[in-house]
Order: C-alpha cells, then sequence, then structure tokens
C-alpha cells in the first residue's frame, strides 16, 4: 500500500511517518505540507502543496490512502502568513473539501480523518463517557472544534455519494507525548487549578503512539466511521496537574482563566479560553468501538501512564 499524508510537518506526523516506513505492507509514503518537516526515508517523498491547491491531485493519484492530519489551529502561522480566522476556515474546510473530492476523483479507496474529541457538545449534567454518537456542538468561540464540525458534517453527505471511498474519523482526546500537545503539557504545570464544585467534572487523554496506533490499523481494516481514541480511566484536572506538582493551589474559575490567558501572552502557549471553559464539564470517551472493531490495544491505557511520559521531575518532585 502507498500512503498519502496530508500535514507531513506536523507534530503528529513525526511520529506517524516512521511508523509507516516501518510497516512491510507499507511500500511508499508521499508527505504533503507547506513545511518541510524535516523528515527523510529512501521510501519517503515530500511535496510542498497547499491542502486547497488543484495539485495535490498529483499525488493522490499516486497512492491507494490517505491520513489526513492537515488542521490548522489558532495561534500558529501559515508559512509567512499570519492565521487569520478567515484564513484558518478556508485552510481547514476547503481545504479538507478538496482532499476528500480529489481522493475521490482519482480513485483513492481509503482515506483516515484525525477528527478531535473536541467536536462533541458538553453537557454539564452528563456523568457518563460520549459514545461516537454524541451530538456535535462545539462550546462558543472554539474555533479549531467548529471547523471540524463543518468538515463532519460535509463529509456526512459526501460519504452518501461516494460509498466507495473507505472513511474512517478517528477522535482522539487530548495527546499527550514527547511530539505534540505542548500548550496542555505547560497548562498542566501551572501550580494553580481552576476550584470548581464537587463532584469534580472528568476528562481524559490519549498517548501520540497509541493515537498513530490505531491510523494503523485503521488503513488495513474493512471498518468505516467514527472512532473514539482514550484512555481507559478518566480523572479530574486536578488529578492530572498533581502528576506533576506536589503543591497545588486551588484558584476560582474566572481568576484561573485570567492568569491562564497571561500565562499564554507570556509564555507564548495558546490554550484559548474555550478550553479553560471546557473544565467545568464531564467530558469522557467510551473507546469501546475502537477496541471491538479496531482492535485497538493502547500502550498507554491509563492517564497516569500518558502522563508519565511526559513527567520530568526535579529533586524536590516539581517539574
Amino acid at each position: 500500500m502507498n500512503v498519502l499524508v496530508i500535514g507531513s510537518a506536523s507534530p503528529l506526523a513525526r511520529v506517524l511517518l516512521p511508523a509507516l516506513l516501518n510497516d512491510a505492507r507499507i511500500g511508499r509514503v508521499i508527505g504533503v505540507d507547506i513545511r518541510t518537516g524535516g523528515f527523510s526515508h529512501p521510501r519517503y517523498r515530500f511535496r510542498p502543496v497547499d491542502v486547497r491547491a488543484p495539485e495535490l491531485a498529483v499525488s493522490l493519484a499516486e497512492v491507494d490512502a490517505v491520513i489526513h492530519l492537515g488542521f490548522a489551529a489558532t495561534g500558529r502561522r501559515f508559512g509567512p502568513l499570519k492565521l487569520t480566522r478567515e484564513l484558518m476556515r478556508d485552510i481547514n474546510v476547503r481545504g479538507s473539501q478538496n482532499v476528500f473530492t480529489l481522493a475521490a476523483e482519482q480513485g483513492v479507496k481509503h482515506l483516515v480523518l484525525l477528527s478531535s474529541a473536541a467536536v462533541y457538545g458538553l453537557d454539564g449534567l452528563h456523568r457518563g463517557s460520549f459514545t461516537e454518537n454524541h451530538p456535535r456542538r462545539p462550546l462558543s468561540g472554539f474555533s479549531y472544534a467548529e471547523d471540524k464540525i463543518v468538515v463532519e458534517g460535509w463529509l456526512d453527505e459526501f460519504e452518501q455519494t461516494h460509498p466507495e471511498l473507505r472513511v474512517v474519523r478517528l477522535r482522539p482526546h487530548v495527546i499527550f507525548g514527547a511530539h505534540v500537545n505542548h500548550y496542555a503539557k505547560k497548562l498542566l504545570r501551572l501550580p494553580f487549578y481552576p476550584r470548581l464544585p464537587e463532584p469534580q467534572p472528568l476528562t481524559q487523554c490519549v498517548h501520540e503512539d497509541d493515537v498513530v496506533q490505531a491510523m494503523l490499523l485503521a488503513l488495513f481494516s474493512d471498518v468505516r466511521g467514527a472512532f473514539n481514541l482514550a484512555t481507559a480511566n478518566a480523572v479530574p484536572f486536578r488529578d492530572l496537574q498533581r502528576q506533576l506538582h506536589r503543591r497545588l493551589v486551588p484558584v476560582p474559575l474566572w481568576p484561573a482563566k485570567l492568569l491562564i490567558g497571561l500565562g499564554s501572552r507570556l509564555f507564548g502557549f495558546n490554550t484559548g479560553a474555550s478550553w479553560m471553559e471546557s473544565l467545568r464539564y464531564n467530558f469522557a470517551l467510551h473507546s469501546g468501538r475502537a477496541r471491538r472493531e479496531l482492535g485497538w490495544k493502547p500502550r498507554y491505557d491509563t492517564v497516569q501512564d500518558c502522563l508519565k511520559t511526559i513527567a520530568n521531575p526535579v529533586p524536590d518532585g516539581r517539574p
């Protein structure tokens, strides 16, 4: 199988590309991005192509499958351009539509979309875990989630008219690892947590290696549709931070949001008010479908296992 990776310079691609090329079932891998990413391998070819460009068809004609990671997020740049909200929407929505449309025209049969758990509407009264059928509804102002939902809504109709194209949508929770989500790691290292009413809302995460494992499983299976990816357990956000801190100071939610907004500007990481707002709600995913139908077996299957991979304690126990 020959595979095209859209967004080949993204942080997760640093994990995905070596995994693909270490798999004997993969022949060639083509990477498409506006940045090189610095990866090289005898069976890898990089092409600097905008995800919105018609030239993408040339690469799609050479592959059997596509893994689509190419999604712009607030706080980043798009090459030399400042990433405005309008440009972000155009890249994410029109770019994704271009990928799927050209893939169908070129006869590609398998397509894996990296979506997100952020598509789910959060319900403060919900105490269970979200299945893949939970309504898709973003938190207000969360532009990344808004674009993911638009793409998935468009894809619902597109799949109906192109049944020959097998599409798998992976919806990971917050991804941790050596290469991804630097803002989340910085957020966890803050010395305070938002004080929330009891019982504390629950949250999860998933490790980058386990997301890549799910992508490989999706390539070589017959499944279609959406699959949640998350650890088997869920814990309060406060307990995530306690993995990295001995002492934490509880702060009311609104001052905590202001402090984190200030930290974003001072220390160069973008959390967004919507991420803080999500802490008010139970945000746990049910990943049973991925485990049953994909055969997904996470190596890091607890929140604690994921956080151990990013912890770097100093002698007094603080990061």
